[in-house]
């Protein structure tokens, strides 16, 4: 559990966010003194817990300056300015690294900044390093890295979720007030949700995919985490926002999102209807998953909400559609990674063609689940089967949006577990793709119809987390952010 580590500037650690960016602002604390008991807790636990790939001390030491001076000098870009953040190695940063957890991108430094970083550094917020993630966030676990296992900080023998779980696992260590992920198919949601923290899957189209090396383009999302509702929000409103570099950016507004967040944690949701999706809880989901969701749902009709059951049945083909869209579009993505133009590169001796040094590279860079997907995803898309297997799913796909609508219809937010289980021990699925696949079961609908959803803490079962996850509209982020915070209130802090 995250509590079970000290330090000696265990106030600053243990603080909040929103709290540290006040005392920033206030001189009451430096953000040189903040970013340097964060990177001395890294350095205390991250040998155990793994959390990082690439920790960036000097730079982060010279960004919480910066934000120092404008501090002085009465210019903070942002509530966070000299909140220092760690971010999911998955977007390009001109002085780190940026690996993808892949052997193929080892020691690759972008020549650009990805738009989410690019809006980091512009707010003022320092960043720490880069964390460990799936290979090319491809998993459900941390395993499928190339570099190292990430550990759960509630019990080191087990997953902290995937794709994201350095992110998730550096906010439950203490190791970061806040970070970055992206998700895919749950890669931000199911990481908090089996380490306590918040994450949120915003509307697609809402945070700028420029300069995040892609998944699934149609599927992926960059999105905030952090250890409150109210943390995520103010995360949530440095990194929105349209951008033209991005062709499927949203030129929209997302709402205030931290007006909303304060608003619930006052605790009245008189007039919201919330809809219990049927088909995401039951058989087959642990005992104490569905307890605790069970209980969720009572605080939230305690604080006033219309509590329905609502059927969503394209839900079940969920599963087996995301597997056919998304290695179809890995197949695509990754075809840019032929050793001709950065990265790896094996073979190339003059004794080898240029397509022998690509089948060698592409054989020694990849892993088994990335190569796994990237052959799914071609046969899927093959001359004979396009039909019968992408162009099913994505007529799924518009069944399952379909199914969101008009749940929207009579709803304002729907809600679910985040995860059929709590975390399970590492190595336990890692030689059974289909039972890790099923640990994103109630994650996917919401990537494959780009709505919003979040996950936030619910309690714990036989000692490990759980999530509550909230679903909502498109373009209707705010509301994840007064159901979340006006539930977080009620249900108070989560003891180990």
């Amino acid at each position: 559990m995250a509590q079970q580590y000290t330090a000696a500037d265990g106030e600053i650690l243990n603080a909040t966010a929103a709290r540290l960016g006040e005392q920033i602002a206030a001189r009451e604390v430096s953000s040189v003194e903040v970013t340097r008991a964060f990177l001395d807790r890294i350095a205390a636990v991250d040998d155990t817990i793994g959390a990082y790939l690439h920790v960036g001390a000097d730079a982060a030491i010279a960004a919480a300056e910066r934000a120092d001076a404008a501090v002085a000098a009465g210019e903070a870009a942002s509530p966070l300015t000299g909140v220092p953040i760690a971010l999911k190695d998955v977007f390009t940063t001109v002085d780190a690294p940026t690996t993808c957890g892949s052997k193929i991108l080892e020691g690759w430094v972008p020549p650009y900044d990805a738009a989410v970083t690019e809006k980091l550094r512009a707010a003022g917020l320092p960043i720490l390093g880069k964390t460990n993630m799936d290979e090319f966030a491809m998993g459900s676990s941390t395993e499928n890295s190339a570099y190292q296992v990430t550990r759960n900080p509630w019990d080191t023998d087990r997953i902290p979720g995937g794709s994201g779980g350095g992110s998730a696992a550096a906010l439950a260590s203490l190791s970061a007030p806040l970070a970055i992920g992206t998700d895919t198919g749950g890669s931000i949601r199911q990481p908090a949700a089996v380490t306590a923290t918040v994450g949120v899957k915003p509307t697609y189209g809402t945070v700028s995919r420029y300069g995040l090396v892609a998944c699934a383009s149609s599927l992926d999302q960059g999105g905030p985490c952090g250890r409150t509702v109210l943390d995520t929000a103010l995360l949530h409103e440095v990194i929105a926002g349209h951008d033209p570099r991005d062709s499927t950016s949203i030129d929209a507004p997302v709402g205030d999102l931290v007006a909303a967040a304060k608003t619930g944690a006052a605790g009245d949701l008189s007039g919201v209807r919330i809809g219990v999706v049927k088909e995401l809880s039951g058989e087959g989901y642990q005992p104490g998953v569905l307890a605790s969701f069970e209980a969720a749902v009572k605080e939230l009709t305690d604080r006033g909400a219309t509590v329905v059951e609502v059927t969503c049945p394209h839900f079940t083909y969920a599963l087996g559609a995301y597997y056919l869209i998304l290695p179809s579009e890995v197949s695509s993505n990754l075809a840019r990674f032929d050793a001709m133009r950065y990265g790896l590169r094996v073979g190339d001796d003059g004794s080898h063609s240029a397509d022998e040094v690509m089948a060698l590279t592409r054989e020694a860079g990849f892993g088994p689940e990335v190569k796994r997907r990237i052959m799914i995803g071609t046969y899927a898309l093959s001359a004979g089967y396009y039909d019968a297997y992408y162009g099913q799913a994505q007529k799924v796909r518009t069944l399952i949006a379909r199914d969101f609508a008009a749940a929207f219809e009579t709803v304002d937010v729907l809600v679910s577990p985040v995860t059929p289980t709590t975390a399970f021990k590492l190595g336990e699925k890692v030689d059974d793709p289909l039972a890790m696949y099923l640990f994103d079961l109630c994650t996917l609908p919401v990537n494959l119809a780009g709505v919003a959803a979040m996950s936030v803490p619910s309690g714990l079962s036989d000692g490990l987390p759980v999530g509550l996850q909230i679903m909502a509209p498109a373009l209707a982020d705010d509301r994840l952010y007064r159901v979340g915070a006006a539930y977080e209130a009620a249900r108070g802090p989560i003891a180990p």
